[in-house]
């Protein structure tokens, strides 16, 4: 006979409280289950958006790094320059505040009002500009410094000038198995304009845009060349490391 026949009223009410008491804890176990499940993916979905807004506000904020202005005038000359930089500028030395304004001599060498000497004028800053990077050269790390001595000389750079930017740029290029490099033109200038006065006979601006590559990559060989040197020269140079497409 069913076991349960033999069973008290009590005993009855208690069994059937232990079974709803089951089933309401499974009922919990799985909304919890549904719950966790969602949870995690809803934490995915917001990991992938964090993700790409950070990636958009990298790419919206390219840092140039470092570009240096030279000011060469065949006789001292007190000079005024202004940088129209479309974007926030980050550093600047000497402090740039309506302009620099400096006496510049020959050789180079720039005296601000308190006296103070300055191989160059020096800027950081960030925009959201897009580079060009249809034509360049893909280096190896271990050729880079080499690869950088002959295409600066191309570019019109001295070698002093050219020591100075390798030296800077080397350290972050040299341990990359490949260097994917271009040297900017319009893409750069229009974005970061330079007034000077008196007007320079010569300017040369020279700007890398450049990201590190696992594997070799194809691109269009770069023409370079150089203006010649005449007169009050301006030579500037810089650089970026962007994100690979």
């Amino acid at each position: 006979m069913d076991e349960e026949y033999y069973l008290t009223e009590e005993q009855r009410i208690q069994q059937e409280v232990q079974k709803e008491e089951k089933k309401r804890l499974k009922r919990e176990l799985r909304y919890q289950r549904r719950w966790l499940r969602r949870a995690v993916i809803a934490g995915i979905i917001l990991l992938i958006v964090f993700f790409c807004i950070a990636l958009k506000i990298r790419e919206l904020n390219t840092v140039q790094r470092k570009p240096v202005i030279y000011l060469y005038p065949e006789e001292p000359t007190e000079v005024f320059v202004r940088l129209e930089h479309n974007g926030e500028l980050t550093t600047t030395y000497p402090q740039y505040l309506d302009g620099w304004h400096v006496i510049a001599e020959p050789d180079g060498t720039l005296t601000d009002a308190a006296g103070m000497t300055y191989n160059y004028l020096y800027w950081e800053g960030k925009s959201n500009v897009e580079y060009d990077m249809s034509a360049g050269f893909c280096v190896e790390g271990r050729h880079v410094a080499e690869f950088l001595e002959e295409a600066l000389s191309e570019l019109g750079l001295t070698r002093r000038e050219a020591n100075e930017f390798i030296v800077y740029w080397l350290p972050l290029m040299e341990n990359n198995k490949y260097n994917v490099i271009s040297f900017q033109t319009e893409a750069y200038t229009d974005n970061s304009e330079l007034i000077i006065h008196p007007e320079p006979d010569t300017m040369i601006r020279v700007f890398m845009a450049w990201y590190g590559s696992d594997k070799p990559v194809k691109i269009q060989e770069q023409e370079l060349t150089a203006l010649e040197r005449k007169g009050f020269t301006v030579v500037e140079w810089g650089g970026s490391e962007i994100n690979s497409k």
